[in-house]
């Protein structure tokens, strides 16, 4: 393993129901049921991880099996689980799945809303080492600032998820961020909330390339944002003094075909294989065009949808590797 990331984040224990189609209100389905490791935070921990990077992870965990489960997979995976003990009770999160894939999800914070900002600048190591830090919005908004602010003063490259689309924001946390990756319902929900503009988050993806570029440098001038489309794939918007080795300001990546078993987690995937992709290439000193991460991150994406899960649902690099292109 070579490249270090820090992932900031939340850990839940997923419930999840499989049925032919979601519930509707009132409704009373028939299903299959399975429990597991998720929460963002966790799920882009692992991707990380099994994608080659060396990873630590900072969270909050109670005193139940739930964070049993969460240091028992860390362990089998190799990384580096920092958790700050907390009175409540685990994170959970309640899953329906359909028979094509898609979810819906609820979730509750539990001992995920005890991170604090104490907690996360105690790890000035971590910090030190790492070539990447990744962060979400399934934690207190303060502490991901901190980890962000951590992030930029030790000259790694700072990436933010921000997910889920309720989850508060500020224009601070954006601009800390170097590489915002929201998916087409976050992006609408940003814009909304920091810019004035009202956008169709169904239709985002037919907006012309130059329409798309000029919200996205409305909404993050200064950075890189890379929105994910699902099946659609991603369009990366770069602002001109920081292009990351692309020669275009902006374009758009195609999605990888995947026989899709669930969805969930694909944009987990896709972050951590991205921090882990860009880790890794700075670590060695190898300059490599950000479309050629984007390219890694949707192949590692659509990999981990053709198995059912969230953190278990994360490919290996050999699994990657002898999958078709």
């Amino acid at each position: 393993m070579s490249g270090r990331v820090i992932v900031v984040g939340s850990f839940n224990v997923d419930h999840v129901w499989s049925s032919k189609t979601l519930p509707q209100g009132g409704e009373t389905l028939i299903g299959d049921y399975h429990s597991g490791a998720g929460g963002k935070g966790f799920n882009q921990a692992i991707a990380c991880a099994r994608a080659g990077a060396t990873t630590s992870f900072v969270c909050a965990l109670g005193d139940d099996a739930g964070a049993a489960m969460a240091r028992d997979m860390a362990s089998h995976d190799g990384i580096t689980l920092i958790a700050l003990p907390a009175t409540a009770p685990t994170g959970t999160a309640g899953i329906f799945v359909d028979a094509e894939g898609r979810n819906s999800i609820i979730i509750g914070a539990g001992a995920n809303a005890a991170l604090s900002v104490t907690h996360v600048e105690a790890q000035t190591v971590a910090f030190e080492q790492a070539r990447v830090v990744l962060a979400q919005c399934e934690s207190p908004l303060d502490s991901v600032v901190s980890a962000l602010r951590l992030g930029r003063g030790n000259s790694a490259l700072t990436v933010l998820n921000p997910a889920p689309a309720n989850a508060p924001t500020s224009r601070e946390l954006l601009a800390l961020a170097d590489i915002l990756t929201p998916n087409e319902t976050e992006f609408a929900t940003l814009l909304a909330r920091h810019t004035g503009e009202d956008v169709d988050a169904d239709t985002l993806h037919s907006l012309d390339d130059a329409r798309l570029h000029a919200l996205c440098r409305e909404l993050h001038a200064g950075g890189s944002v890379v929105i994910t489309l699902g099946a659609r794939g991603c369009f990366a918007s770069h602002a001109r003094t920081a292009l990351h080795g692309d020669v275009d300001a902006c374009y758009r990546v195609a999605a990888v075909k995947a026989d899709v078993i669930d969805t969930t987690g694909a944009g987990d995937a896709f972050n951590g294989a991205l921090a882990a992709s860009l880790a890794i290439a700075s670590s060695e000193d190898r300059q490599i065009a950000f479309r050629q991460h984007l390219q890694f991150a949707s192949r590692y994406a659509a990999a981990s949808t053709e198995h059912a899960g969230a953190a278990r649902a994360m490919p290996r690099l050999g699994d990657l590797r002898s999958r078709p292109a």
